[in-house]
This record gives C-alpha cells, structure tokens and sequence, in this order.
C-alpha cells in the first residue's frame, strides 16, 4: 500500500488509523492500493481521515473520538450509540456519529460518478477509538457496506477483503484518474508505479485473454496460362505501337509550346475574413491553438473531470474588440467530448460556481474574466473576456455571450 499524505488526520484516532495503513507495507504483499491521507474531495461535507483506492473498492474512513476506551460498543447506525451499556451522548446531538461518516462516504461515491470514473464500490468505515474491544454491529449495517472498528491492522485488512469486492478489478490507468478528481492538491502517482500495488494492466489483460489460431489459407491460381501463336502476338504488339504514336501526335498538338506563356487561370480561392461581427461588435482573430491532451490545459474540477474522461480535442482562439473605447481581450474554448452525454456531464460541471476553467494560450487561466458557456452535440464551448491587459470586469459578460458564437478555430 502507497500512503500519500494531504494533510493531518482531523481526528485523534487518524493517527492509529495512518499506522494501520503503514503496517500492510509497499506492493500486494498484504493489501496493495493507494491511501489518500488526511483528505476532503469537493463537495465532501466534512475532512476525511483517509479514502483507500483499493483494486476492487474504495474506502472512506472517518475517524471519531470516544470519550473513553471501550470493552464492548454497540453501534447500530439508526439508533443510540451505547459505550459498555451507557448512552453515548454527542455534543451536536445526532444519537451516533457513524452519521456523519455515511454522509461523507455517499458525498464521495457521488463525486465519483458525477466524474465518471471507474464505477468502484464505496464504502464506509468509522474507526473509533482510543481503544475499543469490542464492537456490535446489527447484520443489515454490515450488509449495507458499513464497518465500525478499532484501526489496527488486522481489523483494516479484514474490512478491506469484506468491502472490496469488485468483479471488475480497477485498471492502473483508471486509478490514477479516480486518484486525480479525489484529491484536490498535488499530482496522483503515475499508472506504471501503481501496477505494484495490485492495479491490473489493460495491455496485459488484453494480452491474457483465450484466442484462438487461425489458419492462413493458401490458395493457388488454378488458371492455367495458355500461349498465343506467335503471328497472333505479333499483330497484338503492332495495333499497341500505332495507338502509342497516335497519342504522341496528338499532345504535340493539344500542348501549347514551352516559349509561350500558359493559358491557365489559378482556381479563385475566398478570402479568409479579418474580423467576425457578432451583434454588433467586431471580434479581430489573433492567436489560435490546438491540444490533443486537453486535462493538461485545464485547471480545478474542469481538470479533474478531463483527466477522469476522454476528450478529442482542444480548440483555443483568442480575440480582440473595443468595448466603449477600450481593448477587450476574448479567448474561446472549444472541447469535444466525442459524444453527447459526455459534453452534458461536462458542462454540469463547468456552471458551478469556483468549478475552473480552461487555461488561456500562455498556459495560465484569465484571472477574474467575465465567463459565459455552452453545450452543442459533444461540444462544450467557454468564453472567458477582460480588459486587454488582464483586468476583469462583470460588466464584460455580454461579450463573453457573444463570444460563444466565435470560431475556436480558422
């Protein structure tokens, strides 16, 4: 298992729940896979003390404080939380806190498939401390993919072989971008370096797949060749010279001579316009550029959701207009998603409010630019504008509108 730190355990049972992780060691030797420490995902309500990408699961563990050790706990998640035989009062209220915990791994699972990522089972565990013996949980809450223990080591891996239970294994190609919409800060590791932790290959897969040989079939000519009398061949090669001395003649005279000057007028080709009205106001194209690896020009959840997804293509353009007597910068964002359903997943994302965005041509993004979106077919296309010289300004928002019907491309 890789532990990969994003900051510190919001609980004090997070530090038991890092040393369990700790012990199962680098590769597939105990558990394999990837814990994410000291995490909260976008949308997540509450600081996580780790999420477990596992082969064939994901665990969120929330950790909580008891305010004593424990010989026996019941922990039913309906109903009262009771620390050997006494009610576990909360300061909130809530009759547990395994609550919180489900709320957190539910806004995970839902981050997940908003991304559509690799469709992993997530579940939840509530590790408790400082120190339990014992816990009781009713069978419907085990069955509901739910896990209150003790973080130890043999307690983890337990639930880890309970909980992940995938058919599908997870491929380390999809890891790395179920890594990436997880954890908002830092880079995830790179598909090569996860195939030791138990995430399979897809080439390798393909590779062990059952096929079978099939047969070259080699077929030979049964058309016998049959020789032409020789007066006959003759006669053949004659008519061949005289249409051969028939086509000389008649280019001699068909070509005009190689003193004078040719007779031919060059295809007319349409002027590429200089500017693009657009209601009113002229747009002067400048820059254009086009990226195959469209996550790479991308920023927040725009680049999580791009690394996590396919994209065909990137188109950038920028423009200039004047705008009550001043230059107004634009840049269009056109990205093709190759199908519909991707570019409205997409676009759910993009009109949230602190979502990001697309970089512009200097790699970075348009720092407080009036922005205006929309989504065609497989296509999602942004509009960022500010005034020339970085300035953004709410009241350049139409012009981001009009901007949207621009071309990304020339």
């Amino acid at each position: 298992m890789r532990l990969i730190r994003l900051g510190a355990e919001p609980s004090a049972i997070g530090a038991d729940v890092r040393a369990a992780l700790t012990a199962c060691g680098a590769g597939t030797e105990v558990l394999g896979g990837v814990a994410l420490i000291g995490v909260q995902p976008p949308d997540c309500p509450v600081p996580l003390d780790a999420i477990v990408v596992l082969p064939k699961g994901v665990m969120v563990i929330v950790g909580v404080d008891l305010p004593d050790p424990a010989v026996k706990l019941e922990a039913p998640l309906g109903g009262q939380w009771k620390i050997d035989g006494w009610p576990l009062v909360s300061q909130d209220g809530s009759p547990n806190p395994a609550t919180e915990a489900v709320a957190a791994a539910t806004a995970v699972a839902q981050r997940i498939q908003a991304m559509r990522a690799e469709p992993l089972p997530v579940s939840t565990v509530v590790a408790v401390g400082p120190f339990v013996s014992q816990v009781v949980q009713p069978t419907v809450d085990l069955n509901r993919g739910v896990r209150v223990l003790h973080p130890k080591p043999s307690t983890v891996l337990s639930a880890a072989r309970e909980l992940a239970t995938s058919s599908v294994p997870c491929t380390a190609d999809h890891a790395v971008k179920l890594l990436a919409i997880l954890q908002t800060t830092g880079t995830p590791p790179d598909a090569r370096s996860l195939l030791s932790e138990g995430f399979s290959d897809a080439v390798s897969d393909l590779a062990s797949a059952n096929t079978m040989l099939i047969p070259k079939a080699q077929l030979r000519a049964a058309i016998g060749r049959k020789r032409l009398p020789s007066k006959l061949a003759w006669t053949y090669v004659a008519a061949g010279a005289l249409v051969a001395l028939l086509l000389v003649v008649w280019l001699v005279v068909a070509l005009p001579g190689g003193d004078g000057p040719a007779d031919a007028t060059p295809t007319p080709t349409s002027a590429q316009p200089t500017t693009v009205v657009v209601d009113g106001t002229t747009f002067v194209p400048k820059d254009m550029k086009k990226d195959k690896e469209c996550q790479a020009q991308a920023f927040g959840d725009v680049k999580a959701w791009l690394t996590a997804n396919d994209c065909g293509v990137l188109l950038r353009a920028t423009y200039e207009a004047t705008v009550q007597g001043r230059q107004v910068t634009v840049m269009v964002a056109d990205m093709d998603l190759l199908d519909a359903p991707s570019a409205k997943s997409l676009h759910a994302v993009v009109v949230l409010p602190g979502s990001g965005g697309v970089n512009g041509l200097d790699g970075k993004p348009l720092e407080s630019a009036a922005f205006a979106n929309s989504t065609k077919g497989s296509h999602v296309t942004l509009a960022f504008a500010v005034w020339t010289g970085g300035a953004g300004d709410p009241s350049l928002e139409p012009i981001a509108k009009q901007a949207l019907r621009l071309p990304a491309t020339r």
